[in-house]
């Protein structure tokens, strides 16, 4: 991983733990929100190492879970251990999941421009 990546998915990890219990933002919220907005799937490279069996320190209190799609799939769950355990983690919170995708994404939406700014 070239330096300067490791620098963005930090910013990517700082920004996910601030995505409150039972809520979820999109990979392109967070890119758009740390200015880089075409870079949805480099947020989605950043996740998918959260729960990858070579997880550093830095990302154990990531809740990568609550980063899904634009349209609300769960795109990421095969980088979670167990069959379904992104999508119980976020029925955990509350959040509705029907065949992968959450249900009323707009209510558990979460975009860290009108948030953190």
């Amino acid at each position: 991983m070239k330096p300067e990546n490791k620098n963005f998915f930090q910013k990517v990890y700082e920004v996910a733990r601030q995505i409150p219990y039972g809520r979820v933002t999109s990979y392109g919220a967070i890119a758009n929100y740390l200015g880089a907005a075409r870079s949805a799937r480099m947020v989605g490279w950043a996740m998918n190492g959260v729960n990858s069996a070579n997880a550093k320190n830095e990302t154990l209190d990531v809740p990568a879970h609550r980063v899904v799609n634009r349209k609300g799939l769960l795109t990421g769950k095969h980088h979670f251990d167990g069959t379904n355990l992104m999508q119980q983690l976020l029925e955990s919170e509350g959040i509705v999941v029907v065949e992968n995708q959450i249900q009323n994404l707009e209510t558990y939406f979460w975009d860290p421009i009108k948030e953190l700014e």
